[in-house]
């Protein structure tokens, strides 16, 4: 056995590695053992594989980018951390001008059910979308929402931030309320797709009988809650289309608008008016006629409702 092979034999280096060693120490055995031994203590990370699984448990990085980040880190985990960290911002600037077609909407409620925080958490997937991550990252910030006054913006993107650097996909929260009422509740509901929900907030008893008015926003997503909200400009509006579909009809302008006015009062009005609108499970009665039979005492004052791809308005 020649004193390469020797050398390969007795240190578990390769035969290339033993040779350039053994060249660099000039023939010398055991020089070329201690050149072979400095040599793997310098490419030995100073880091544990228990280091980099933590480091994926506390960030949901890719296990390989947890251990490049510990490499570039030597072996810092913090610095590891904050690494990972502005790599996701990173990724997430890249990420931002795509669309966000999917998502969630959530709520989350105080003890008290006077206080709700409510998001629309977008990505661009529905595979995302139903990710069970994803749900609870979007009822965790809707929790942060609830329990904050002044909402921090900044801090919310970092959490997204954090979640595109995971999940691959721009994620963003596309809207986001907060609903507080001193005497009564905020009742809430949520589309069995998580796509859609609303909000009322609830002066007096609150029961299941006016959570209904929540479902009803989400079936038929109104624009006001009572009629006294819609500008009167909006209404001239939308009785001058109403007039020239009546005069398009072949009536009479004079007699066009009266069919118009009938027309915005029946159907406009009964479509974007909350209380207006025909109940859902008894379209015979009015929101507000329902209300005043099976909810006496209650008096919904409020409503908000959410949706995927509504955008910020």
């Amino acid at each position: 056995m020649n004193e390469i092979a020797r050398l390969a034999a007795e240190t578990g280096a390769s035969l290339k590695q033993c040779e350039a060693a053994y060249g660099e120490a000039g023939g010398d055995f055991e020089d070329a053992r201690k050149i072979l031994e400095n040599w793997r203590q310098r490419d030995m990370p100073n880091y544990s594989a228990a280091d980099v699984k933590k480091l994926r448990e506390e960030t949901d990085a890719p296990m390989m980018e947890c251990k490049g980040a510990l490499d570039e880190a030597d072996g810092d985990f913090d610095k590891a951390k904050t690494i990972l960290r502005e790599k996701g911002k990173a990724a997430a600037a890249k990420r931002a001008d795509r669309s966000t077609a999917a998502g969630v909407v959530a709520f989350a409620a105080s003890e008290d059910g006077k206080t709700v925080g409510g998001i629309v958490l977008e990505s661009e997937t529905d595979f995302v979308a139903r990710n069970e991550e994803f749900i609870a990252l979007a009822q965790s910030i809707a929790e942060t929402v609830r329990d904050s006054v002044t909402v921090d913006e900044a801090a919310l993107k970092e959490r997204t931030d954090a979640a595109v650097a995971t999940i691959r996909e721009n994620i963003k929260v596309a809207k986001y309320v907060r609903l507080t009422v001193e005497n009564g509740k905020v009742l809430t509901y949520v589309h069995h797709d998580r796509t859609k929900g609303a909000a009322v907030v609830v002066e007096g008893d609150a029961t299941d009988e006016v959570r209904k008015v929540a479902i009803q926003a989400v079936a038929f997503p109104p624009e006001v809650l009572e009629k006294s909200e819609l500008s009167q400009a909006k209404i001239d509006a939308e009785i001058e289309t109403e007039t020239q579909r009546a005069i398009n009809e072949g009536k009479e302008e004079k007699i066009a608008r009266n069919i118009a006015i009938g027309r915005v009062n029946k159907e406009y009005i009964k479509k974007v008016v909350l209380l207006e609108q025909p109940f859902y499970l008894d379209p015979n009665k009015s929101v507000a006629q329902y209300l005043a039979e099976s909810a006496k005492g209650s008096k919904v004052t409020k409503f908000v409702y959410l949706s995927v791809g509504q955008g910020e308005a």
